[in-house]
């Protein structure tokens, strides 16, 4: 089971849909992620896409994030963030959207909404597809604040960087059958 790993909710234990429907991202990894980008998590607005359990959208909230949008079209998904929001007594801060990605990046940038981290760990079959399409809808609205920064998690086959366009990319890292791209905006491509 997922578990808040720092913050004011340290040490909850999240739930997870039953399954084999979502894959949580490995607190090892989480933990790697959130030590990457620590000084700029507080204060910040938070987009999870595909957010399954919601436990990264959690854990910046957690770390003193203000607010986060949580991404996920599945029923059972959205029941269990609802769930583990309400458990964390992060809700308040917390806006769910039970709809595809893209169509709730739209309808975000529609809106005018920005963020300062926007994280997406979709399906890894479908990984370069789906970080293409992001990226292309968060140059289109402007999702992401100057500096803000665009994390995609995909397996460790899969490289991302190419495929993500106008971001320059800051680093690869590998975690076992984990590969994390991190991202900022501009055309400049990983070193």
């Amino acid at each position: 089971m997922p578990r808040v790993v720092s913050g004011k909710c340290r040490g909850t234990v999240l739930e997870a849909p039953k399954g084999d429907s979502t894959r949580p991202t490995t607190d090892k990894v989480k933990e790697a992620i959130f030590s990457s980008i620590q000084m700029r998590v507080p204060e910040s607005a938070f987009l999870d896409v595909f957010s399954g359990t919601g436990q990264m959208a959690i854990e910046a909230l957690s770390r003193g994030a203000v607010s986060a949008v949580l991404i996920d079209q599945a029923g059972k998904s959205q029941q269990v963030i609802r769930k583990n929001l309400e458990k964390t007594h992060l809700l308040e801060s917390a806006r769910p959207l039970k709809m595809g990605y893209m169509e709730a990046l739209r309808l975000l940038g529609k809106e005018g909404a920005k963020f300062d981290i926007i994280f997406m760990d979709p399906p890894y079959a479908m990984a370069k597809e789906a970080a293409s399409k992001v990226s292309t809808l968060i140059n289109e609205y402007g999702l992401l604040n100057e500096g803000g920064i665009f994390i995609v998690e995909s397996d460790a086959d899969t490289e991302i960087k190419e495929i993500v366009t106008n971001m320059t990319c800051l680093k690869s890292c590998k975690y076992g059958a984990t590969l994390v791209t991190f991202f900022l905006e501009s055309e400049t491509m990983c070193e």
